[in-house]
């Protein structure tokens, strides 16, 4: 058997989706307009210049979730999917997810953003596992309001494969148990765990990340 791991934004879909549901949140008018969408937008130029303050951002992001009870949340992700996020869903990432899937590789999506925003999106891959930046919940309880901190480890750079680590080893696997362990991504914030397993892809790379491909002999992947 072999490992397929996939980033989210900008890899398997052509956009940023915690930066989206901030916009989309805007447009809701559930948050300040003005002030909201700098701040977004701020964290969101951060990020991709490799400067961002995980920490600063995650209470950023995760404290419009626990001002509203879950099953509001979840009619608002209901039409945040069908506005948003299905209508840029590309075939050709489809038919990639796809054809890890037909070969029986153990296929999961590891990715910064919270798995509120993310577990929708990976589910309409049909892709079984997710490794994301965890919500905490007013009282553990995963059905539970949010309560605007993390659980755990933030599923972001080095994060990424200490989670990674965790989670294979709950399925009682580790890198050694697949013939090839493959990531995709887009991001030099991804470069640990690109170099961590078998097969790294750089996938819709930054600059940065095209750069290190080039230079390391990479497979470089255009999906969009």
């Amino acid at each position: 058997m072999n490992l397929a791991l996939f980033d989210l934004d900008h890899t398997l879909i052509p956009t940023d989706s915690d930066h989206e549901w901030g916009r989309f949140l805007v447009g809701l008018g559930i948050v300040d307009a003005e002030e909201y969408q700098r701040e977004n937008d701020r964290f969101y130029a951060d990020y991709k210049a490799g400067t961002l303050d995980n920490d600063k951002f995650l209470r950023f992001a995760l404290a419009p979730l626990a001002q509203r009870p879950r099953e509001e949340l979840a009619r608002w992700h209901a039409e945040f999917m069908r506005t948003v996020i299905v209508p840029v869903i590309t075939p050709q990432a489809r038919t990639l997810v796809q054809s890890h899937l037909d070969a029986g590789d153990l296929c999961g999506v590891v990715t910064a953003t919270n798995s509120f925003v993310t577990r929708p999106i990976v589910q309409a891959f049909g892709i079984p596992h997710l490794i994301a930046t965890e919500p905490a919940t007013v009282d553990g309880h995963p059905d539970s309001m949010f309560n605007g901190a993390v659980s755990g480890i933030p599923s972001f750079r080095e994060g990424k494969i200490a989670r990674t680590e965790a989670w294979l080893a709950s399925l009682g696997h580790d890198w050694s148990s697949f013939g090839s362990t493959t990531f995709y991504s887009d991001s030099f914030n991804d470069i640990p765990l690109l170099e961590k397993v078998s097969v790294p892809v750089a996938t819709n790379p930054d600059e940065r990340l095209r750069y290190h491909a080039e230079e390391r002999g990479w497979r470089i992947m255009d999906l969009f």
